[in-house]
Parts: C-alpha cells; sequence; structure tokens
C-alpha cells in the first residue's frame, strides 16, 4: 500500500509559531506534524510514502520523515501546481495500481484508515472516497453552547483514490473544483463519517490545540510508532 501526503504549504498563517518550518514539519509536542501522518500510515500497512513538497525542499523532508517504518519518496514540484496538481504530480513515482491513501499535510486526524480502505472497496462503482468530518461552528450560536455541531459534513481532506480518480485530476488546480464534482456528479465518489479528532492546522490556535492534544496523549507521538515499527 502507498500514500501520498500533500505539503507544499508555507504556513503563512501560523507566522511566527511555524518557527521557519514549512506547514507539514511543524514541530508539535517535539515531532513534525508529517511525522504523526508517515505513523499512522504505517499503522495502517502503508510500506511507502510519497510527499509531494515545495522546490527545494525534498532532502529536508526526507531526512525529517525516515525511519519511521515507510520508504520516503520526496518529490519537489517544480512550480506550485495546486492539491489536484500536487497529487497527480507525486502519483507518477508510485510503484504499484490500486488504491491508494491521500493526505493533506496539514491534517491530524485519528481516522481508521483500514476501516476507510474497507468501506471503499466495498463500492464496486467507487473511484474515490473523502472522509468527512462534522462541521462545527466557530461562533457563539447561544448563551449555553459554544461550537455547536452543525448538522453539516465537510471534507476532512483524506482519502483513498483509485486508479481512475488520480488519472482525472488536473495537471494544475484544484481537485475539489474539478474531479471530486465530476466523480459525484456520476455516483463515484464516497464518504467515510469520521467523528473523531480533526484539527487542521492553519493558525496559532489550531497549533496550541495539536499541542495540547498530543500532550495529554504521548502514546499517540511518533516515536512509540518507529520503537513498533
Amino acid at each position: 500500500m502507498e500514500a501520498i501526503i500533500l505539503a507544499g504549504g508555507q504556513a503563512t498563517r501560523l507566522g511566527d509559531a511555524a518557527r521557519g518550518h514549512p506547514k507539514a514539519l511543524v514541530p508539535i509536542a517535539g515531532h513534525p506534524l508529517a511525522e504523526y501522518q508517515v505513523s499512522q500510515l504505517v499503522r495502517a500497512g502503508v510500506d511507502r510514502v510519497i510527499v509531494s513538497c515545495a522546490a527545494g525542499q525534498a532532502a529536508l523532508f526526507k531526512a525529517k520523515l525516515s525511519g519511521l517504518g515507510a520508504e520516503i519518496v520526496a518529490v519537489a514540484e517544480p512550480e506550485p501546481l495546486g492539491r489536484g496538481g500536487g497529487i497527480r504530480f507525486a502519483a507518477e513515482q508510485r510503484e504499484e495500481s490500486g488504491p491508494l491513501y491521500a493526505l493533506n499535510g496539514d491534517e491530524l486526524t485519528d481516522v481508521d484508515l483500514r476501516a476507510l480502505l474497507d468501506a471503499h472497496e466495498e463500492h464496486d462503482r467507487a473511484a474515490a472516497t473523502i472522509v468527512v468530518a462534522p462541521l462545527r461552528s466557530q461562533f457563539r450560536i447561544s448563551g449555553f453552547r459554544e461550537a455547536p455541531r452543525l448538522p453539516h459534513w465537510v471534507n476532512a481532506g483524506v482519502y483513498v483514490l483509485d486508479d481512475e480518480a488520480l488519472a482525472r485530476l488536473p495537471e494544475r488546480g484544484d481537485h475539489e473544483l474539478s474531479t471530486f464534482p465530476e466523480l459525484a456528479d456520476e455516483g463515484k465518489l464516497f464518504a467515510f463519517r469520521h467523528e473523531g479528532l480533526w484539527i487542521t492546522v492553519n493558525t496559532p490556535k489550531d497549533l496550541e490545540r495539536a499541542e495540547g492534544h498530543y500532550a495529554a496523549h504521548p502514546e499517540l507521538r511518533p516515536s512509540l510508532a518507529r520503537n513498533r515499527s
């Protein structure tokens, strides 16, 4: 099983909290963000991870993410290609066919990746399955409820993509504006509901929340995953 991590983000909104790191390598409880993702993928049976990163950063990502139990192939985009283009570009380095995992490089989740793959393979027509999470309001709606759950589900940035979906990704641009709507119209896009951990690390507040979560759960830190591999 292979996986792709989209890691071209530059952490602009994190400002000084990024400490000069690319977003996917921002330290969280002593480990780069992407270490958590690689460790999670290894536990799900992935043995080869292709990292799509910005120009000039391939060696850095390979050095930071090696030794976690999976081969790391870092691929630097010659120019910003967008998320869909980044996945397509990275997929050129695949050694296998069939479904693979794809993750946005700024997402922290505890999605059951094996269950996600099983759910994808249950649908004969599935070209892609996306993890969706409940939408939570960032605002106080009443005097007694803060950040309530809303009756909507949103893309959590974790996917299983099959060969058809990969072939239909744009060379440049966002797959959420092209490939996914087309597959949905054709009945080939499925959703996997996830109600556990989901943190997108965009702002210092997000980073603080992630730090707090992994400080409270040291068993989830990548060093333990490395010891088991």
